[in-house]
């Protein structure tokens, strides 16, 4: 058996392999169990409602069914072309997502868990395109005054979240690599 050893810790490749496969899909559960459960809330109090603010006006809620992408992207081509786009792409995506995942077993726990997180706002608001007609239930608004965010939903927070994160990791590894000027001592070729 393979064992892997880290500050001062051994742990049984096989048992690191059950942990995140655990993880993930404690937080692909939840994320889209938490996104689809907000989701029929929204319809079923937000629907054909003023918007609700909170907090001066910091969180609005307020229903709106989003026909495209990210803010509304493609939200413009017909609903037949526009419904397969988006099926079919978020398939792809995710699909290439989960594979990914499985093959790259040894990235990092942080990386591992950020991507977990935007697989499954993918898979979320997928649900939601499928079940919905095209269209995904987006509800939540923030901002100060007229700085407003656009129309989301927990899904695209899982997303954002992940995407976020996997910037934080780039960036900060980056920084810990040695200089191009020198590595070990020596110059770099």
């Amino acid at each position: 058996m393979d064992v892997v050893r880290k500050k001062g810790f051994s742990v049984n490749r096989m048992n690191q392999q059950r942990f995140r496969l655990f993880l993930a899909l404690a937080i692909l559960c939840s994320c889209v169990g938490c996104d689809q459960a907000t989701k029929t809330i929204a319809v079923n109090s937000l629907r054909d409602q003023p918007p609700r603010s909170y907090l001066a006006d910091t969180v609005r809620l307020d229903f709106a069914q989003n026909p495209g992408g990210f803010l509304s992207l493609g939200a413009n081509l017909p609903d037949s072309v526009r419904t397969r786009l988006f099926i079919s792409s978020n398939c792809v995506m995710m699909l290439g997502l989960s594979c990914f995942l499985i093959i790259k077993r040894n990235i990092p726990l942080l990386l591992f868990v950020s991507l977990v997180y935007v697989l499954s706002g993918g898979v979320g608001n997928l649900v939601d395109r499928v079940s919905n007609n095209g269209l995904v239930t987006d509800f939540i608004n923030v901002g100060i005054g007229s700085l407003r965010t656009g129309v989301f939903n927990v899904a695209d927070m899982a997303i954002t979240f992940g995407v976020i994160t996997i910037g934080i990791l780039t960036f900060k590894r980056e920084a810990d690599e040695p200089s191009d000027v020198q590595v070990a001592g020596r110059p770099r070729i």
